[in-house]
């Protein structure tokens, strides 16, 4: 009994072992030593953990007057890497350098100019970032890569981005095209006392606002307007008057949430052309269904019945429009999963709503 306890005992210890040598590996600190074979003297590097969410690390300094040496560390899960310098910490404009490991083991590192959202206008091999000749190197040790580079410059803008791909996408020649990154921050390096913050990316309040307008008025009060309107019309006069005072709530907050994005599209100079064609036709469907209030027929009218056809459908085409742009807004805003997880949670609450009472008035017909 004692040796088959000692025998488990021992067999945990091992695996626990185990554990600890799978965790140990793919890890980087600042008390960590660079064992690597780089182009350039890295042995009074400054070091700092820049973007703690995907364990990015950070190490640097000033080599002459005019030559900056990076060596950017993170994980190695099969996508591209980015260290991008930007005048206002935007991605747009900004020059990037981007490394990756192909699957043969092939290290890879190119300079991008982000000139836009489109993929046909982030281009590689152009830049404003001049990298020092023959500095160069992308290296995959311990699960984790490091790509180290030298600028010439006397003093690298502040304002630095970082930036990881999607999971197995890598760019691939010809055209070295850089797909979409899975996250991204925007950071404010003090060079001088070696610390680092994330920033809010510029109007970032006239953005949240613009997104929470629109995303209340169309995609949620919208909604809720039209369950009134169609399911409890037993309550009568009371149902009509719910449902036009909330459809109204909808229609004013979503002309202010409109206006903020020409305000932000204007600020920024972001090209969004897909997203404002899509605003704009909610906009139109939406001022076509106030004017269809003033034009409502009686309810002994034999025209009642187009007239019901057309504000039915033309409500339901302007809410399935409606929550896709405010998807896809969240997108372009790079939000991340929360803000497309809580809206679709919403959504599915007042989807499952309208199925049971849509259930219940089939029953009753």
């Amino acid at each position: 009994m004692k040796a088959s306890s000692f025998s488990i005992t021992f067999f945990l210890a091992l695996q626990a072992l185990s554990v600890l040598k799978v965790n140990s590996q793919g890890t980087d600190s600042c008390n960590s030593n660079l064992n690597l074979n780089l182009p350039f003297n890295t042995s009074s590097l400054n070091c700092l953990s820049v973007w703690s969410r995907h364990d990015f690390i950070l190490r640097y300094v000033q080599t002459s007057s005019n030559v900056w040496s990076f060596v950017l560390s993170a994980p190695d899960t099969n996508s591209f890497v980015g260290m991008g310098f930007s005048s206002d910490g935007q991605m747009v404009g900004s020059s990037a350098v981007v490394g990756w490991i192909s699957a043969d083991g092939t290290g890879t590192m190119k300079q991008y100019f982000l000139g836009g959202q489109r993929p046909n206008l982030v281009i590689p091999d152009e830049g404003n970032l001049t990298i020092v000749e023959n500095s160069t190197s992308i290296t995959s040790q311990s699960s984790r890569v490091y790509m180290a580079f030298q600028l010439s410059s006397s003093q690298p803008r502040s304002r630095v981005l970082y930036s990881v791909g999607q999971i197995g996408v890598i760019p691939s020649s010809p055209g070295f095209a850089l797909a979409e990154h899975r996250d991204k921050v925007s950071t404010r390096l003090n060079y001088v006392t070696g610390t680092t913050s994330a920033t809010s990316s510029p109007h970032s309040r006239l953005r949240k606002s613009h997104g929470i307008l629109n995303m209340v008025s169309w995609g949620i009060l919208m909604l809720i307007g039209a369950i009134v309107g169609r399911y409890f019309r037993q309550w009568d006069p009371l149902w009509f008057y719910a449902h036009l005072l909330i459809q109204s709530c909808s229609f004013l907050l979503g002309i202010s949430g409109i206006i903020t994005g020409f305000i932000l599209e204007d600020r920024l100079s972001v090209d969004v052309d897909t997203h404002k064609a899509l605003g704009i036709f909610i906009l139109v469907l939406g001022c076509l269904q106030v004017m269809a209030v003033f034009a409502r027929p009686g309810k002994e009218s034999k025209l009642r019945k187009y007239w019901n056809w057309y504000h039915h459908n033309g409500g339901r085409i302007l809410m399935g429009f409606a929550i896709a742009n405010v998807f896809y807004g969240i997108h372009l805003g790079g939000e991340g999963t929360a803000w497309n997880a809580s809206y679709a949670v919403v959504i599915s609450i007042l989807f499952l709503v309208s199925l049971v009472l849509e259930f219940n008035l089939w029953r009753k017909n």
